[in-house]
């Protein structure tokens, strides 16, 4: 099909895609084309999508808590240590591995702990590292920002066929697509996405598909489900079993599915960052700003089990942090360093909503049992 005229080059693309599914594509497939098609997609462009705040001469669309402050990394470094320790201990590799590593400030922050100051030396006990990452543009900034700590990383095109050691992600899994359902008149339907009069609008068609906690009440309910993000872990699962011992440590903003499904939540979760302004409408301005949906980690910790790993821990970013020791890696910091790292911790502002939880493979699940980051505050039983 030839472009159509006024069209953008992802509009065109898009409307390809409806046209070969029947009219209008469902809105799981509209975000992941909307996010990661190849040199079009939000992610897969070479704009510096996030890291910078507002005033800086370059502003990006989000700031993360990488680069928020250095202490994020260097405190999650502590938890990842314990973590190799017993990794080692059952004859495991250390080995880290960043999954989605964005301008790549966590994976520098982390491999400092291990690195001794003099330039291209290693420190004692330093684990190898390696980040899935399939963007060209991010796989360049990661580069970039690692410096002469990137001739110790591999990048991966594909998943690998054993994983041990540790996984991270952060803001991983909420940057998954997503599928839309809407109750409707006490009818459920999945959203699709349509052109309609030169714009993409909503087209609800029923379907089978429920929310795991049907939300009380008879109102009308839009929400999420999130089958994406819970295949990956099954397969993220599938890697860890085959080696000697893995973990995964997961960082993301979300809820346990009795929260997530409120019935006072009924507008969803869905939304939308460009320019630090954040607002619900996906359907608009496509390719350029970033759609995310919140994680149901009730979810995710269903979907590690019945995978057969365990869950180790969840609980708050900001209780995660302090217990690994944030405090004591403040204990030098300036006054602005400490103000922005306060931002990891209080409640409105990433402490409350950001939340981590943690998976093994069966062999670890007794040596973690005194997991640092969950002595105080864990919140398990709540999922």
């Amino acid at each position: 099909m030839e472009q159509r005229s006024g069209l953008s080059e992802m509009d065109a693309h898009l409307i390809r895609l409806c046209e070969a599914a029947g009219g209008a594509l469902a809105f799981d497939a509209f975000m992941r084309e909307a996010l990661y098609a190849p040199g079009l997609g939000y992610y897969a462009r070479g704009d510096a999508q996030f890291g910078h705040v507002p005033s800086a001469a370059k502003p990006s669309d989000f700031v993360t808590a990488p680069t928020l402050s250095s202490a994020f990394g260097a405190t999650v470094a502590r938890q990842v240590a314990q973590v190799l320790d017993a990794v080692e201990a059952v004859g495991g590799e250390r080995c880290i591995t960043e999954f989605g590593a964005g301008t790549g400030a966590l994976m520098l922050q982390i491999m400092k702990h291990w690195m001794l100051k003099i330039p291209g030396q290693r420190g004692e006990k330093t684990p190898e590292t390696q980040i899935m990452e399939l963007s060209a543009a991010l796989r360049a900034r990661q580069q970039s920002t690692l410096g002469e700590f990137a001739t110790y990383t591999r990048w991966l095109d594909a998943w690998p066929d054993v994983l041990e050691g540790v996984i991270v992600g952060n803001e991983v899994l909420d940057a998954m697509p997503c599928k839309l359902l809407a109750r409707l008149g006490d009818v459920w339907h999945e959203r699709h996405v349509a052109q309609t009069d030169g714009a993409w609008a909503w087209q609800d068609l029923p379907t089978s598909l429920r929310p795991p906690l049907e939300p009380v009440g008879q109102h009308d309910y839009i929400t999420e489900i999130h089958p994406e993000a819970e295949a990956f872990i099954a397969s993220l699962a599938e890697r860890m079993l085959r080696g000697q011992g893995a973990a995964a440590i997961f960082i993301d903003y979300g809820f346990g599915e009795r929260e997530y499904y409120h019935p006072q939540r009924h507008m969803g979760t869905l939304m939308c960052h460009q320019g630090h302004r954040s607002d619900p409408d996906p359907l608009s301005q496509v390719g350029e700003k970033d759609i995310t949906c919140h994680v149901n980690f009730t979810g995710i910790a269903l979907a590690a089990q019945n995978a057969d790993l365990d869950v180790v821990g969840y609980t708050s970013q900001g209780r995660f942090l302090l217990n690994c020791g944030l405090l004591e890696v403040l204990a030098d910091a300036s006054l602005p360093e400490r103000a922005n790292a306060q931002k990891l911790v209080t409640e409105h502002e990433m402490g409350e909503l950001f939340k981590v939880i943690a998976l093994c493979t069966p062999n670890l699940t007794h040596a973690l049992a005194d997991c640092i980051g969950f002595a105080v505050g864990d919140r398990t039983h709540t999922l």
